[in-house]
């Protein structure tokens, strides 16, 4: 016999947990699919190699979905300070979070930390059906809603499925949904990184000849690293021996808090941009990274997939049963709306710092110097970056759970 709930969400990494911690905490009746239980978070050990720039924004939405406090007591670095520059001219664009009335510009937090405090929230509340190990093998789409045959061999009933299973969805590829995907031939090499002096909580990147170098402080004085190079480039350096490889980075990043003396062990993954043609078919939502994935350039991936699950919370709130799937196509159309603009904005970006030559360098720092003497322009961008602007969900914003449910 089928088990019935309001939403299933399938997927329960950062975006995915936090989208059932907020729709469980708003009333609704959720299952949580995941194939891989996730490990509990030792603040003992070695600081991941995955971390994420999370935006003032995603902090409000995980407030309210109850893993914020967890956070808080683990390990995380607030950074006040972002500097942007372009090879050749240590000169750039600075954002200081003093200047624009903000505590801090984002926080630096591990990815693992993140997915753990939300699924303690979650098993603490006790009101998520969580299916784990399970996976989804089969869906059917109906009048009122999506039938789910799980491996196991489980039914469960949703009147909506949300999925966020990851760049390489299976729900998306079950219902047919096409991606436009922009292959780059490059990949992001990271590792945790020591220097002579501590980084001071400034999250500074530069723009190299092959692909931009970020500097992620961490809350003990190291920096974690993102650093986007060709596909060559980046296997070659994974290899490298430690001394040659912290002579390449310290020349690259110019010693910027002194020399780098030591690094963790180094990982590179591939990167791309991809973006979903649609966001919705019939009672089957995307959100996550199964319906966008951008450059890691400007450090927005989850935090979009955390605007996702906050915009998909609010639109639900604002429905009823008549009125469900104009609610669901109204999400689909903000939020794939939204996701567009910043997906093919920073392919843009990408592309424009590609260009070779001196010419182009040279109007990058131009560009740079009028954005950094005009404080409208820096507020309109730290507003998108901080998931704050007009057009953001009100959880983003600061509003509660509770305060939207009673407007």
């Amino acid at each position: 016999m089928s088990k019935s709930y309001d939403v299933c969400v399938v997927g329960g990494g950062m975006v995915g947990a936090a989208q059932a911690a907020l729709l469980s905490r708003a009333g609704y009746d959720v299952a949580l699919l995941e194939a891989n239980r996730p490990a509990e978070f030792n603040p003992e050990d070695e600081v991941g190699l995955r971390v994420s720039a999370i935006s003032a924004g995603s902090r409000a939405i995980l407030e309210q979905a109850g893993a914020w406090k967890c956070i808080q007591k683990q390990r995380y670095c607030a950074y006040r300070e972002m500097h942007v520059e372009e090879q050749g001219s240590n000169r750039g664009l600075d954002f200081l979070a003093d200047e624009f009335g903000r505590d801090a510009l984002g926080y630096i937090i591990e990815n693992q930390l993140v997915q753990s405090c939300l699924w303690k929230s979650i098993e603490a509340a006790g009101e998520v059906d969580i299916y784990s190990p399970d996976s989804l093998s089969k869906l059917e789409q109906h009048a009122g809603g999506v039938s789910v045959t799980l491996a196991s061999g489980k039914s469960l009933e949703c009147k909506v499925l949300a999925a966020s299973d990851g760049a390489l969805s299976s729900v998306r590829k079950m219902v047919g949904i096409d991606q436009q995907v922009w292959e780059y031939n490059e990949r992001g090499l990271v590792a945790v990184i020591t220097t002579e002096e501590p980084n001071p909580g400034i999250a500074w990147q530069r723009f190299l000849s092959g692909g931009p170098l970020a500097l992620l402080p961490l809350s003990d004085g190291r920096s974690s690293i993102v650093w986007t190079q060709s596909d060559t480039d980046a296997r070659r350096r994974v290899g490298l021996p430690e001394t040659e490889f912290l002579a390449e980075l310290s020349d690259a990043c110019r010693n910027v808090f002194g020399r780098v003396v030591a690094v963790s062990e180094r990982a590179s993954f591939p990167l791309r941009t991809r973006i979903s043609e649609h966001f919705l078919d019939g009672r089957v939502v995307l959100l996550g990274d199964a319906a966008h994935a951008v450059h890691p350039l400007a450090g927005q991936g989850v935090n979009l997939g955390f605007l996702d699950a906050a915009a998909l919370t609010e639109s639900l709130l604002a429905a009823d049963e008549h009125s469900l799937d104009r609610a669901l196509r109204h999400y689909a159309r903000w939020r794939r709306s939204d996701s567009v603009l910043m997906t093919r904005g920073f392919h843009a970006i990408h592309e424009l710092f590609a260009l070779p030559g001196q010419i182009s360098s040279k109007i990058r720092q131009i560009g740079m110097r009028i954005t950094n003497k005009s404080w409208f322009t820096k507020d309109r961008l730290l507003l998108h970056a901080a998931g704050q602007h007009s057009d953001a969900p009100r959880l983003a914003k600061g509003e509660t759970l509770r305060e939207i449910m009673r407007s």
